[in-house]
């Protein structure tokens, strides 16, 4: 407790200087008569603005310079946007069928733009820029992509800037095909693999789909990847560039990366749906149930009979008989009554809204009695009730369990085991309609290299995040942004650095203060130590001081027994000469100390 006075003194005191000092600046401002107040005020200013600068400026953000990625090895398709232009980009005419004209035409805009705040000034995207319409833009693949022996990695880069309310972000690889015109891609046009996020409502979708070409019919059927098990809001809520990797390898494993970590994985034969191949067996849909098939497992036993005292029409319940009104119940006085102080309003028509009734309320006299108006027995399980009668279930030796259709061979069996060797494809496309503007797509990139596609990825996408990382607000500052939106947020962090230091200072200032050596010397008072050593020592004084006594006394009576013994032989021998001596066993008996009473000193 005396820290805490000490510190509260402490407090005290330097606010009383600080008063004084600045009463004293007002004296000598007072008696000062040739003050310009003017002069004052502009210096002041001055100083201000001196300080100002030192104090509001930022330390500088450390800059990121951008330079537009160049691919290390072997790409099929590369395109960062940073010539400003879109040159190799072809924009669709086409129509949607069955949709009405007036949004049927693929007229959304497209456009190279700046990121926007940006913070690698150069580096440039292409931003679907309209809302509500329909887009499609595609560029031909510097060599078409035949899947054989090498992987296929598609990679590219997307940001929702105003967020995401329903629209899709996807690429579509078209299918190399001797109809392919770029200038009518559409929704139906063939492609090989969709690939990218897509959302609308709370639905968040990271789409893999590849169509599958039936050996047998020739027909193509899409096949679709499992959800992936990670949460993908953040991804398009959070209004950061994102980078969207696909890898399909040869031996038909794919992983999904959302900024280089993989969130979904698995095998082109057993995590596609539906499956790639067929199953071998169906069930024949020409086969039907027999009429005497029996799938009872139970069934009532026949030879069962109601016993003579089943009585089904006992009530279930039955009066309390031995139930007795409570004393003082008021059986003349209703649970509810007119509300006394109610009054008719004023625009109230008889002859529109008919007489009028006060509400009703509690009776006030049943607040005080057990209960008011007639009085009823309370009801009771009936012990007597059993129902309705049942003949008890029994196993049913004519059960031949649940019919199913036998099993045929299926006629559209195949086995595809390389489903990677899929169509080749020769364009890349954007087929997309939107509710947000301003989605912007950099960074395209098919390859068949990881090593390429990290390098790439390391100087388009990884700039963008050392950049971003480079201008966010540190820890701190993330904390006062997150409290001028949210201003409880002060509340919560007051009490998370208050509460601790106070907690520690109540520790060390409420307990129980030990004095301190210096204290000891100037009192002269023992320690505790000290006074435990003394008592020690006191108390081992003590024995050693009458175990020491003891012997003393042991020797005193000894050197007693010796002086009396002789006197006593003279008087014999004097007194009594004729008289025997005693034997030496009992003289030496009688002159033990032991047979001796001690003396009294």
């Amino acid at each position: 407790m005396e820290l805490k006075w000490l510190l509260y003194v402490t407090l005290l005191a330097l606010g009383t200087l600080a008063v004084q000092a600045h009463d004293m600046d007002d004296d000598d401002n007072d008696g000062d008569d040739v003050v310009d107040i003017e002069d004052d005020l502009d210096d002041g200013i001055e100083e201000v603005e001196e300080l100002k600068p030192e104090t509001s400026t930022p330390p500088p953000t450390p800059k990121v310079t951008y330079r537009a990625p160049v691919p290390t090895g072997e790409v099929y398709f590369a395109e960062s946007f940073d010539k400003g232009t879109l040159d190799g980009w072809i924009l669709s005419r086409a129509k949607k069928d069955d949709t009405d004209d007036e949004i049927a035409k693929y007229d959304g805009k497209w456009e190279v733009q700046d990121m926007k705040d940006t913070k690698l000034p150069g580096d440039k995207g292409l931003v679907l820029v309209t809302r509500a319409k329909h887009h499609a833009i595609s560029s031909k693949l510097s060599k078409p992509f035949v899947f054989d022996t090498k992987p296929l990695i598609i990679q590219y880069e997307v940001n929702f800037q105003n967020g995401i309310e329903c629209g899709g972000a996807y690429v579509k690889l078209l299918s190399k095909t001797p109809e392919l015109n770029l200038d009518q891609f559409h929704d139906k046009t063939p492609y090989t693999i969709m690939f990218g996020p897509d959302k609308c409502g709370e639905d968040y979708k990271l789409h893999f789909i590849f169509r599958h070409k039936n050996p047998k019919t020739g027909k193509y059927e899409e096949k679709h990847a499992k959800r992936p098990d990670a949460d993908l809001k953040t991804y398009f809520t959070d209004k950061k560039t994102h980078l969207y990797t696909l890898v399909l390898n040869p031996d038909n494993s794919f992983e999904i990366l959302v900024d280089q970590t993989v969130v979904n994985s698995g095998n082109l034969l057993n995590d596609m749906s539906p499956p790639v191949n067929p199953p071998r067996e169906i069930e024949d849909p020409n086969d039907q149930k027999p009429e005497d098939w029996d799938e009872r497992p139970k069934i009532p036993d026949p030879d069962a009979v109601k016993p003579d005292d089943w009585d089904e029409d006992a009530p279930a319940k039955i009066a309390d008989e031995n139930a007795v009104k409570p004393e003082g119940w008021l059986d003349d006085e209703p649970e509810y009554v007119a509300d006394p102080d109610a009054e008719k309003p004023e625009d109230w028509d008889e002859d529109m809204d008919g007489e009028w009734e006060a509400p009703q309320i509690a009776n006030p006299k049943c607040e005080t009695a057990p209960g008011c108006g007639t009085w009823q027995r309370p009801m009771i399980d009936n012990p007597n009730y059993k129902g309705k009668w049942k003949p008890p279930m029994i196993d049913n030796v004519n059960y031949q369990g649940i019919w199913k259709p036998r099993k045929i061979p299926n006629p559209d069996f195949f086995e595809d085991l390389e489903p990677f060797k899929m169509t080749p494809f020769s364009a890349v496309g954007l087929e997309l309609w939107s509710m947000t503007s301003d989605i912007f797509f950099d960074n395209f990139i098919i390859c068949t290299e990881r090593a390429v596609a990290d390098d790439w990825a390391s100087d388009g996408w990884g700039l963008k995040k050392a950049a971003d990382g480079a201008a966010e607000p540190g820890v701190v500052g993330q904390m006062m942004a997150a409290a001028e939106e949210r201003p409880w947020l002060w509340v919560v962090y007051i009490l998370t650095v208050a509460l601790p230091v106070f907690l520690v200072v109540l520790f060390y200032c409420s307990g129980k203060k030990q004095p301190s050596a210096a204290e000891y010397k100037k009192t002269d008072a023992p320690q505790p130590d000290v006074m435990d050593e003394e008592k020690e020592e006191e108390k081992d004084k003590g024995d050693k001081e009458e175990e020491e006594e003891e012997e003393a006394n042991e020797e005193k009576l000894g050197s007693d027994a010796d002086i009396g013994s002789a006197s006593q032989e003279e008087e014999e021998e004097e007194e009594e000469e004729d008289r025997k001596p005693a034997s030496e066993e009992e003289e030496t008996v009688n002159r033990s100390p032991r047979n001796r009473k001690p003396r009294k000193d």
